[in-house]
């Protein structure tokens, strides 16, 4: 790796700078692990126009997108590379961007970092590469300890994101936070309103997907930061949930969404975020009931509709909005289904599943958290079967594009009529035939067809 930056490095020594790289790079080479990462973060005590002077002619491409943050991106090769001048930048109390100032100290740049693990450089412009770690990021490292460079109140004030990176970091490198992180944080969480939703949703997304998500999860919640973005998940913990035998929701939700891996089939980040969400609608369903005598209310629906608010909040895309909200929405569906798997029922589950269909299926064995081995195997019995239920049909029909046996056009041909009300309730029709008894042959559906539109006429 160090061999492979040589040209760059001579070249900023050449003209009188230092250079150093910093970041979970540094992290994985005292570790001794191997470093696969693509991207590379130095810093440097060069001011932007010279760093574009040095690259020159030396990367393969360059981007100044960043420039007035200090920072100058290049790709070499296959590598990425973000080379920033020291800053000794801070956020003003009610600004939500950094005030950028640059420094000629590498010292100064790493007490400015989230945390002493992340504070440490490895300077590439020396005689050998040398370590530079004024805050104690190695002892930390090796005693599994998270802290702060300055104090945290000062640290968590330049940047209040960090707060909630302090939970990612616990998750990925199983750190314990030392008791000042803490009370900072409890004490500053509502310094995170001033954070954009953008920034918010990057870094919640890079949490949900670590391996040890509860631990992240429970510290964002027990600190007051999901307060300021998902202020439904602490309401979980007052809500009892018998079915599980839990002592309340927001256990059994981290229990579903740990239980959500890398390894299961379907994307990954989009299930964890549903198994997230799947029972927010539990506390708010009960006051609807309550509140408005409105019965056909469920969980799932009232989980949906908040699923969407928030995920909106935090500047979700569309796409990533619908498919988890649509988790939700279907998470108790196979519940419902208790007299086995017919095919009508097998058709109506993968049509209201549509894209999401792995994703479900995975959720829903997550979904069992019970301690009674008998009911695991129970749920994952009755899911293999669907599953099974699910490929055995899909041979002799296309239950991945479920759709009426005859189109809107052919309708109209068919029954001599115009596009209006009359197409669409006679295609409602077909797809009902189409769940419940599959492909019927051309002639047949047309005669049902016929039989259908010839009642609606003595209407």
């Amino acid at each position: 790796m160090i061999a492979e930056l040589a040209p760059i490095t001579d070249a900023f020594a050449q003209a009188g700078y230092r250079l150093f790289i910093v970041g979970g790079t540094v992290r994985d080479l005292m570790l001794g692990r191997e470093v696969t990462e693509l991207d590379f973060d130095l810093t440097t005590d060069a001011l932007p126009d010279a760093v574009k002077t040095i690259l020159e002619g030396k990367v393969d491409a360059l981007w100044t997108q960043g420039e007035r943050f200090g920072t100058i991106a290049a790709l070499r090769g296959t590598r990425s590379l973000e080379i920033t001048t020291h800053r000794a930048e801070a956020y003003s109390p009610d600004s939500r961007k950094p005030e950028v100032k640059f420094s000629d100290s590498v010292l100064v740049d790493l007490s400015r970092r989230d945390f002493t693990i992340n504070a440490m450089a490895l300077e590439l412009t020396a005689s050998s590469p040398q370590l530079v770690d004024p805050h104690g990021g190695m002892d930390d490292l090796l005693s599994h300890r998270l802290r702060t460079p300055l104090s945290p109140e000062e640290s968590f004030n330049d940047d209040p994101l960090r707060m909630l990176r302090a939970a990612r970091f616990m998750a990925t490198l199983s750190v314990v936070p030392d008791d000042a992180l803490v009370s900072a944080v409890r004490t500053m969480n509502d310094r995170l309103q001033i954070v954009s939703a953008e920034r918010i949703r990057t870094e919640f997304d890079r949490m949900i997907v670590t391996d040890s998500v509860t631990m992240a999860l429970r510290f964002a919640v027990e600190t007051g930061l999901t307060a300021h973005f998902l202020p439904e998940l602490p309401a979980l913990s007052l809500e009892q949930d018998p079915i599980h035998r839990h002592k309340d929701v927001l256990t059994h939700t981290f229990a579903v969404v740990e239980n959500v891996r890398k390894e299961m089939p379907g994307d990954f980040r989009i299930t964890r975020l549903a198994a997230l969400f799947h029972d927010i609608g539990k506390p708010r369903t009960r006051k609807v009931l309550a509140g408005k005598g409105m019965t056909f209310y469920h969980h799932e629906v009232v989980g949906a509709k908040m699923t969407r608010k928030r995920m909106r909040e935090m500047h979700y895309s569309n796409e990533d909005i619908r498919r988890v909200s649509e988790l939700v929405f279907l998470s108790g569906r196979f519940h419902t289904y208790q007299m086995g798997w017919t095919d009508s029922a097998v058709r109506r589950y993968v049509r209201d599943a549509g894209d999401v269909l792995t994703e479900l299926n995975v959720l829903v064995r997550c979904d069992c958290t019970t301690r009674s081995e008998r009911k695991v195997d129970a749920l994952n019995l009755r899911m293999t079967e669907l599953e099974e239920r699910i490929d055995e049909l899909a041979q002799k029909e296309e239950l991945a594009a479920l759709r009426p046996e005859l189109d809107g056009t052919a309708v109209m041909e068919h029954l001599g009529i115009t596009p209006g009300r009359a197409v669409g309730q006679a295609m409602d029709f077909l797809m009902e035939i189409r769940l419940d008894e599959g492909l019927l042959g051309d002639a047949e559906i047309r005669k049902r067809l016929d039989a259908w539109w010839a009642t609606q006429q003595a209407k």
